[in-house]
Order: structure tokens, then C-alpha cells, then sequence
């Protein structure tokens, strides 16, 4: 039986006097019946009466009503722009927005809500949600928050979501507004906005894409462990719901399930983690626990040993999985997964004589970054060397994706760099009388505008460089209840992602909600390409797991590349 649908009337608990106690200081003067306005006006942009104040790292208007020209510069429901908005007019927020009643959960997605609040109610401190692409985590984890304040008591919801803002805050906040906010204050805000929120406290915590977490060392996983807090008792942290399809490509990458995996063991979190070195701390208590480790030149590394490593994977998942009630929770997509294969591309005579000499190029930059033991050398070699050899093939590409869409197809074109990939092949499809939708550039575009034009069939080709948080796969239900282009979906690589996470994150662009669309991966026929392009395959398969099987890739790929004497993390966007 399903569950059934939470009510959203419960009444709106108080929180004047928290909003009071934290109203920043210094704000422009409110004469009576005047309100202030909280904008959000595009770094570097000039509008007039919108005043940046650095009390709330924000626009403010002070006055009755907001003018005509600001309107559109006010924030949204469920935005931090709101949420801040309502603590510096504590008499008079902004009213909550009527639940839409036009998005109905599926089953699996209240079974999902149930599992976390079980967990909840069980005492746990997070959960992770690490269902495929496309199966429905964004509902299933609003669901699953709401039913957590509702056991909790809780007040406000945190959810931190992934890039871009322009699609992710907006798909956040349509979700719950069309589920109903369960007389909760929500706030959805992105990765890069962390610091915006750290002088606030969250009952509950949604941590979109957490794979974003995978390293100790930057200041996201500072500002992180405060917000969360990482490192306090378990009966004194926020409840957090992790969402992630690729949790990490070894247990090393996995600090952000250090809670979890404390409670599993009955241990405190301070076994887990500490603030001065906790990914040092992590990796003792991995080991500790029967995972194993290797001593490498960066510090502990996973073991190389393949049976070890497919016992350590077991483990890992283990003691989310084991536990009564679950901790985690990994539905693999009905759909099946993702074709993919590799697309060769033969090279003109001409080509190829470009190709091999950019790629004794790079050997001799390489070669000289190594014995200089250059680190940024070799990064800067290795990036100009794919830029160039993916421009080499910008004509193939173009006349692959022309193909598919005379064969009645849509085409989803993922690449890396803007300059020699997405500009290049969008200009030629443009040239060759093609519409093409742009995801690219920060900034450049209206990146929702340039999504529907793909998803309502007007353009035939989006070319992109995001890996996650959005859809384009057919037939997905649009806003007002309009659904999108039912033609077929194929993508294309024009470079091969060296990350295989990255990788397994835009296959699942298109293939998702019972869409079938098969990925390629373009690369030079009988180049270091061709072996890349093979190594990426199964790095995009073994990606699937809960978590990552590919780490060996990635020493493969290095080798092949001879940048093997580079932290392995240089080969991949994030880490480069």
C-alpha cells in the first residue's frame, strides 16, 4: 500500500525570536509601513535603488513596495534570498506559495521517504540516497526531510544543491513547492553559496550530488563540516539525507559518510574525523575497520589488490545497508544501463600530422614537467594537449551529430572546454543550419530557456559542459503540465571524461525515467585516444557501483599519458 501524502498544512511554528536574535546589524533605515527587500542582483551588475549591504552579503531596497524595475530581481520561494528576506521582516514574511498539487510521488519514491524517516526515528544522523540517474531522488529526498521534521520537530531545511544555479535552485524549488513545504522553512542554495548559510543553524540537510564532498582539503569541506556539523555528537547534529548516484570512486572518497559510518560501528565521530586532518583520520578508521591501504607518495591510498578491493566495496556498502534500519538505500534504474560505446574517428592525412605533433608536444612538455617535478607543469600540458586534440576533431563530431538528427534523432553533445569544443561545434551545426541549445559558459546564457528549447524539440542539439542536475532526456513532464520532445535521445563525448563519476553523471542526462539513450565516445582512431576512449567505457560502467570500481582506470590512464608521477586527482576536472 502506498504511503500516504503528507499533508502540508501544519501549522507554521514561530521563529521570531531566532530571527530577531540573528538580524544583522547596520541595515538601511525602515520608516513605518516600510519593509526591506532583499535582490538578487548578478554579481556586477548596476541597478538602481538596489543598494549592496555587507551585513547580509546582499541587495536591499528599503520602501513599501518594491518598484516595478526591481520585481524582477526578488527572490523566489524557498530561495536564500527569501529566507533572509523573512528574517529581516520578521512581521511581515513573505507569504508561503500554495502547494501546486500537480506532481504526484511514485511509489518508490514514498518507499524511499519511509526508509529515511525509519532511519530518523531510529536515531540515525544521515542517510544516503544512491539511487540511479533518473529514478526520482529530488521527490523521494523532499519527502523524505519533510517526514523528518515532522518526526524531529524540526523548523528549517537546508538543501545544498550542485550547478548550475539557474537550473538546480529552480528544479529544488519547484519540487517543494509543488509537494508542499509542511510548514518548513526551506532553503535551497548551491555548492559555492555554502558561506551564505554558515551563521544559521539547520534541523535537517539535503546534500544534492554529495560527491561534491569528496575532498578533505577545500574550503567547501570547511565551511561543510560547520554547516553540518561534521564533528559534533550524533545527538546534536542535523539529520542529513546524501543524494548521489556515484558516491566516490574508492572509500577514501567517502569522508562525508564518516557519521554514518560511525553510528554502524557504534563508535563516536570523533574515531571518524577530526577538524585538523580528517581525511588522515578517515583513512585510520577505514583501515581499522578491514579496508584495505596502501602507503603511496600523496599519503594513504586504496589497495591494488583486486580481490581486497572487491571485498572492501562489499564492506563499505555493508554497513549502511546491514544496519535496522537502513542507512542507505541503491535502486538500480528499471530501464537498464546505459549503452555505451566507443565512436572512432578516422583522421585526414592532414589531421593526423596535426595530432602526432601535438603529441610529441606534450611528451616533451611532459617529459621536462616530470624531471622538474612540476606539478602545475604537467597539468597545463596534459589540459593544452585535449583541448588541441579534441579541435582536431570538431569537424567529425559535427558531422556525426548532422547525421543523427537527419535520422530523426535529438543529439546531446558533452564536452569539457568551451573554446576548442562547445564554440567550435556549435558555430558549425549553426552554419550548417542547425538550432543548437547552449549550456555552457557561466553567465553567457539563460540556461532554463536554453534546456526547453532542447527538451521541446526547437533545437535538435544541446551542446553542454554540466555533468549533473539536468534533464534532457524525451518525454520528461514540463512545467505546466506541458511534456517534452518524444523523439529519441543519443549522446556523444566529444571528449572522453577522465572521471568515470563525471562520466556516469552526464550519461544520465538523457538516460533516465525509463528513457533509453545510448552514449559514444568519440576518439582518434589509432592514437593514445583509442585508449582512453576504451578505459573510459568501463570507468563509466564500473561508476554505477555504489562506489567506484574504476580507481584502477585512472592509474591505467595516467600511465598511458605518462603523467602517472601526477597526484591521480590532476587527471580529472575536479582534482585539475
Amino acid at each position: 500500500m502506498p504511503s500516504p501524502r503528507r499533508t502540508t498544512t501544519r501549522r507554521r511554528r514561530s521563529s521570531r525570536r531566532s530571527r530577531a536574535s540573528s538580524t544583522p546589524r547596520e541595515l538601511p533605515f525602515v520608516g513605518p509601513g516600510e519593509r526591506l527587500w532583499v535582490l538578487d542582483v548578478p554579481y556586477g551588475t548596476q541597478v538602481e535603488g538596489a543598494a549592496w549591504h555587507p551585513a547580509v552579503r546582499m541587495h536591499l531596497y528599503a520602501g513599501r513596495t518594491l518598484p516595478a524595475h526591481l520585481a524582477p530581481y526578488a527572490p523566489g520561494p524557498h530561495t536564500l534570498g527569501r529566507f533572509l528576506e523573512n528574517m529581516l521582516n520578521p512581521d511581515d514574511p513573505a507569504p508561503s506559495p500554495v502547494p501546486a498539487e500537480d506532481l504526484e510521488p511514485r511509489q518508490h519514491q514514498y518507499e524511499a521517504s519511509d526508509a529515511i524517516a525509519q532511519r530518523a526515528a531510529a536515531g540515525g544522523r544521515q542517510f544516503l540516497l544512491a539511487d540511479e540517474p533518473g529514478v526520482g531522488k529530488t521527490i523521494s529526498a523532499v519527502l523524505g526531510a519533510s517526514a523528518v521534521g515532522d518526526l524531529r520537530g524540526a523548523r528549517r531545511v537546508l538543501v545544498v544543491a550542485d550547478r548550475p544555479a539557474a537550473i538546480t535552485i529552480g528544479h529544488w524549488c519547484r519540487t517543494i513547492t509543488a509537494l508542499g513545504d509542511s510548514g518548513l522553512e526551506w532553503v535551497v542554495i548551491t555548492w559555492d553559496r555554502l558561506e551564505k548559510v554558515t551563521g544559521h543553524t539547520w534541523d535537517v540537510i539535503i546534500a544534492d550530488e554529495a560527491h561534491a564532498l569528496r575532498r578533505t582539503t577545500t574550503k567547501r569541506w570547511t565551511l561543510w563540516a560547520r554547516i553540518s556539523g561534521h564533528g559534533a555528537a550524533h545527538e546534536k547534529a542535523p539529520f542529513v539525507i546524501t543524494t548521489t548516484a556515484t558516491p566516490g570512486h574508492t572509500p577514501l572518497e567517502l569522508p562525508y559518510l564518516a557519521p554514518a559510518y560511525a553510528q554502524a560501528h557504534g563508535e563516536s565521530i570523533t574515531e571518524w574525523t577530526s577538524a585538523a586532518q580528517p581525511g588522515a583520520v578517515f583513512a585510520e578508521a577505514l583501515e581499522r575497520h578491514g579496508v584495505g591501504m596502501e602507503r603511496g607518495r600523496y599519503g594513504a591510498t586504496w589497495t591494488s589488490d583486486a580481490q581486497r578491493r572487491a571485498a572492501d566495496l562489499a564492506r563499505v556498502r555493508g554497513w549502511l545497508e546491514d544496519q535496522q534500519p537502513p542507512a542507505m538505500l541503491h535502486r538500480a534504474a528499471p530501464w537498464g544501463p546505459v549503452p555505451i560505446s566507443g565512436m572512432p574517428v578516422t583522421l585526414t592525412p592532414a589531421e593526423r600530422a596535426a595530432y602526432e605533433a601535438e603529441w610529441g608536444e606534450f611528451c616533451r612538455e611532459m617529459d621536462i614537467a616530470r624531471r622538474g617535478r612540476s606539478t602545475a607543469k604537467g597539468r597545463a600540458a596534459l589540459l593544452r594537449f585535449r583541448q588541441k586534440a579534441g579541435l582536431i576533431r570538431v569537424d567529425s563530431t559535427v558531422a556525426w551529430i548532422a547525421q543523427q538528427v537527419e535520422a530523426e534523432r535529438q543529439v546531446a553533445c558533452s564536452v569539457e572546454f568551451v573554446g576548442t569544443a562547445a564554440e567550435p561545434i556549435t558555430e558549425r551545426l549553426r552554419d550548417s543550419g542547425l538550432d543548437v541549445a547552449t549550456i555552457y559558459g557561466q553567465g553567457r546564457f539563460d540556461v532554463e530557456a536554453e534546456r526547453l528549447r532542447f527538451q521541446t524539440g526547437q533545437a535538435k542539439v544541446c551542446v553542454f559542459t554540466t555533468v549533473a542536475s539536468i534533464s534532457l532526456h524525451a518525454g520528461e513532464t514540463l512545467a505546466g503540465g506541458r511534456q517534452a520532445s518524444t523523439e529519441p535521445r543519443v549522446g556523444v563525448f566529444h571528449q572522453a571524461r577522465f572521471s568515470g563519476i563525471a562520466g556516469r553523471q552526464v550519461t544520465g542526462r538523457t538516460h533516465r525515467d525509463h528513457q533509453v539513450s545510448p552514449w559514444h565516445i568519440a576518439y582518434a582512431q589509432g592514437t593514445v585516444e583509442e585508449q582512453v576512449s576504451k578505459l573510459m567505457v568501463e570507468r563509466i560502467a564500473a561508476a554505477s557501483d555504489s562506489v567506484g570500481g574504476d580507481t584502477a582506470g585512472l592509474t591505467d590512464l595516467a600511465q598511458l599519458l605518462g603523467a602517472d608521477w601526477l597526484p591521480p586527482e590532476s587527471l580529472t576536472a575536479e582534482g585539475g
